[in-house]
């Protein structure tokens, strides 16, 4: 009985998670336009809690952004003299890090009307959509491109948001460089500084 009980519950979990994967389209533009109808629905459900809300962002963006090769290139150069033991745990943190900031910031804009407006191949590996968010009472107009890792075809992924000519990966390189740069290019400045952000 117990064993048959088991069984069920494992199907039954399988199956829910099934039915809750998030899935998009592989051609860039409509990848993204889904993408973020997706999240502006989830955003501005009241019926969903903060932290069912939070959840659900998460997931997509652990599911369809390069979270690794983002940490990666925001760490710089100094990765390279990193053990592997460091280079995993400031992997874990950046992930923790990126996940925190980005469901901070996507609260802020989930009222908001956006568009995507035009797709721009630059070659087999990269493709730029172009957006905006609409002007509103709150806010002027933002234009956001979105560079799209497309080397996997059936499985793009994003790698950078420029909002209004800005690198959000190049300017978070930057900071980290920043914090390192202070402290003698110790990594472990920069893990405690994760750690803080995370934890607060």
């Amino acid at each position: 009985m117990k064993k048959k009980l088991f069984i069920l519950v494992s199907f039954t979990f399988l199956y829910f998670n099934f039915l809750t994967a998030v899935t998009y389209n592989s051609e860039p533009k409509i990848f993204i336009q889904e993408l973020v109808d997706d999240a502006t629905k989830t955003l501005s459900d009241k019926s969903l809690t903060l932290e069912e809300k939070n959840s659900f962002i998460e997931k997509v963006a652990v599911e369809n952004v390069d979270i690794k090769a983002l940490g990666l290139y925001t760490l710089g150069q100094i990765r390279k003299d990193l053990d592997e033991t460091t280079l995993n745990t400031y992997q874990s943190l950046f992930k923790k890090y990126f996940l925190k900031s980005l469901t901070s910031r996507l609260n802020d804009y989930s009222s908001q009307k956006f568009e995507v407006l035009e797709a721009e191949q630059k070659n087999a590996n990269y493709t730029i959509v172009k957006s905006k968010i609409a002007e509103s009472v709150k806010s002027p107009e933002i234009k956001i491109d979105w560079r799209i890792y497309t080397k996997n075809p059936q499985k793009p992924l994003i790698r950078d948001l420029i909002v209004e000519g800005l690198s959000l990966a190049r300017t978070q390189k930057e900071e980290f460089a920043s914090i390192l740069n202070s402290n003698s290019n110790d990594i472990n400045a920069l893990l405690k500084k994760l750690q803080e952000f995370i934890s607060n």
